[in-house]
């Protein structure tokens, strides 16, 4: 990005956390309107299936056209936030468009902990209206998001030799949707890490649990997860049927969703180590209790989650016990709540429990000037009422409000489909409308 910019003899910044910012005069006629931030983050979700072989940090994303649709193969496509940063980058390399002063800030590391927003450098910026191109529909116009805090756990178990004759066998779950742990919540899609709990803690024959790896990234639904037990020779045939049977089980209770959830079996080397059989029933009652889901719906807006959370990441191997949660909330308290409600059951284990990345939400302002020029504009172009609304995601504006208390923030932004997950993808129109929809709110930002 600083190359970017310094190719077009722009202004081009970086500030002390990594931040890039490109500055672009007024054009002609327009240099009395007000300055504009125009704000996306860099950094995109890795995520792709155990089937698929790609290399994040070497390989770049092999995307396909399917119909009105733009997608990866295999892996999760980066128009989140990529559309965005794309749209300001065509914004500032235009010689056609009017818009006003434009400043363009590009921050990093907004899908691990929002670490370029936090750490921003509001000394930069001169600009009084910022549009965040980081929001998924695009007859949306977004004044509100949820704030976040993560829960990480740690636990040390002892180790047991497996009993002699013991064979082990990996009990595996995929194919489950996964997405975006904040927009998705509420979709009732199955998380992998609370499936593979539910059927280790239900097998009725004597198992040594030996790992468990599941999920990966602490944003997303996680779709998959393994495990590892031994048990007698005699039951492995028994453990098999069981695991068939959660097969039936979850199709029937996931709806369309469980149509594509598989759970296989295999037989594996077995470990000479395994957990012993106290910790065993404990670790595995922790995360039976560990909640999951939408734990309030908002009394302000219509289908609007107030208040989730979500286990992301499970590892148990050689002694440890591990966990990744992302809790979300509008409400500073209730998200003090769901934070003390996941952390209680690893209290009780004795788990250690670290709580950090709290960030705010956004509250929303209904009086905001933009969103009463973007709302007369999305009806006069478009014909139809858009939805003005909070979302229950992550968007930086929250803590950028805090670094711009004076700047009034819209988000906005295309279609985008499964974020976060390797099915996500992006609509060729709605992206072709959102960019009209901006270049219009560029000519009509209202003077100084």
């Amino acid at each position: 990005m600083m190359d970017f910019g310094a190719q077009l003899n722009l202004p081009t910044f970086k500030d002390s956390i990594g931040n890039v910012i490109i500055k672009k005069p007024a054009t002609s006629g327009m240099e009395n309107r007000q300055t504009v931030i125009l704000q996306s983050h860099l950094d995109m979700v890795h995520q792709k299936n155990n089937d698929t072989q790609f290399n994040f940090e070497e390989e770049g994303i092999k995307m396909m056209v399917n119909g009105d649709w733009i997608k990866a193969e295999g892996t999760t496509l980066g128009a989140d936030n990529g559309l965005g940063v794309a749209a300001i980058m065509a914004l500032l390399s235009s010689t056609d468009i009017p818009h006003p002063a434009l400043e363009a800030m590009f921050t990093i590391d907004e899908e691990t902990g929002m670490t370029g927003a936090k750490e921003l450098d509001p000394s930069f910026y001169e600009g009084t209206i910022l549009l965040n191109l980081d929001t998924e529909d695009d007859d949306e116009l977004s004044i509100g998001c949820a704030g976040g805090i993560d829960t990480n756990t740690s636990y040390t178990y002892e180790e047991v030799d497996t009993p002699e004759g013991n064979k082990a066998i990996q009990i595996s779950v995929k194919g489950l949707m996964g997405g975006h742990s904040g927009m998705d919540i509420d979709k009732g899609r199955a998380n992998a890490n609370k499936l593979i709990t539910r059927i280790l803690s239900e097998i009725q024959v004597p198992v040594m649990l030996h790992s468990v790896d599941g999920g990966s990234l602490r944003n997303a639904i996680p779709r998959e997860a393994d495990a590892v037990v031994s048990a007698s020779s005699g039951d492995l045939d028994a453990i098999q049927k069981q695991v068939a049977q959660f097969q039936n089980l979850f199709a029937s209770e996931f709806g369309d969703e469980g149509k594509l959830i598989r759970l296989e079996t295999s037989k594996v080397d077995t470990p000479k180590k395994g957990m012993n059989s106290k910790d065993q029933k404990q670790v595995l009652s922790t995360l039976y209790a560990v909640y999951n889901g939408v734990f309030k719906m908002s009394l302000d807006f219509d289908n609007l989650v107030e208040t989730s959370s979500s286990l992301a990441r499970v590892i148990i191997a050689n002694g440890q016990f591990e966990t990744q949660s992302l809790q979300r909330s509008s409400i500073e308290s209730t998200k003090r709540d769901i934070a003390n409600t996941i952390r209680a059951p690893f209290d009780v284990l004795g788990a250690k429990v670290e709580q950090t990345g709290d960030y705010p939400g956004w509250e929303p302002n209904p009086n905001s000037a933009i969103l009463a020029i973007m709302q007369k504009l999305y009806v006069d172009v478009f014909n139809e009422q858009p939805n003005v609304m909070a979302c229950h995601a992550g968007l930086e504006c929250g803590i950028l409000g805090k670094h711009l208390p004076n700047v009034d923030m819209i988000s906005f932004g295309p279609n985008i489909r499964h974020a976060h997950s390797p099915d996500e993808c992006v609509q060729i129109s709605s992206v072709q409308k959102f960019w009209k929809f901006l270049k219009l709110t560029l000519e009509n930002i209202p003077m100084s």
